[in-house]
């Protein structure tokens, strides 16, 4: 495990340690964050411990050109009980997602500095927001980092059933229309799974992240 200074470097990916933690420490400015995911590397810690640095050997991602939406969730969509807008939000968007309960989960890993950074990415251009709404109320809704042509998403949350599930989807949708090579779910969850994301391996992930850099 490599402990960061100020020095603006992280390791190879394949020094991380059987669980997936690559180093610890640094900080969160926007260049360092920004160097992490076009290195295949993420933060995610808890917000009394110091920030931990990921590059898991298995990944969870989607395909947007070979993703189906399940027959359920596409009649939910095309039932238009929701309103889907991009980058409207992004404040609301992430503080709804540090907020909002989980089952099985005291906490959250996003603390007000990963807020305060990735909001500063987002005025970047590098961090977007989709929201949810129903009768002009935000209930669901997701953000990521935006590579250009890999989605690395975040955190979602919903308020309502289906609102995230329809988030998700509109997602998919958008980098599918665009030609992004991957979304990135980062780590594999049984939420994930069931809306059809699945696992790759680092070095597959490595190779089509290094593509289009």
């Amino acid at each position: 495990m490599y402990f960061l200074t100020k020095e603006l470097y992280f390791p190879p990916v394949e020094e991380a340690s059987y669980e997936g933690i690559l180093a610890v420490g640094g900080d969160l400015s926007t260049d360092r964050l920004l160097l992490a995911y076009k290195n295949g590397i993420f933060p995610w810690f808890d917000s009394d411990e110091p920030i931990l640095w990921w590059a898991p050997p298995k990944r969870m991602v989607v395909n947007p050109k070979d993703y189906k939406a399940p027959k359920s969730l596409k009649n939910i969509i095309n039932r238009n009980l929701f309103e889907v807008t991009i980058n409207q939000d992004f404040a609301n968007v992430i503080s709804n997602c540090q907020k909002i309960e989980r089952k099985g989960q005291e906490g959250t890993w996003i603390s007000e500095k990963i807020v305060d950074s990735y909001t500063q990415l987002h005025h970047l251009g590098k961090a977007i927001s989709f929201e949810v709404w129903q009768n002009n109320e935000l209930v669901g809704g997701l953000y990521g980092v935006d590579l250009g042509h890999v989605f690395c998403g975040e955190s979602m949350f919903s308020k309502v059933p289906n609102a995230s599930k329809v988030a998700f989807v509109k997602l998919i949708d958008y980098l599918k229309e665009r030609n992004y090579l991957l979304l990135d779910c980062q780590v594999h969850n049984d939420h994930l799974e069931k809306l059809g994301a699945f696992e790759i391996s680092r070095d597959l992930f490595m190779k089509i992240l290094q593509t289009q850099l």
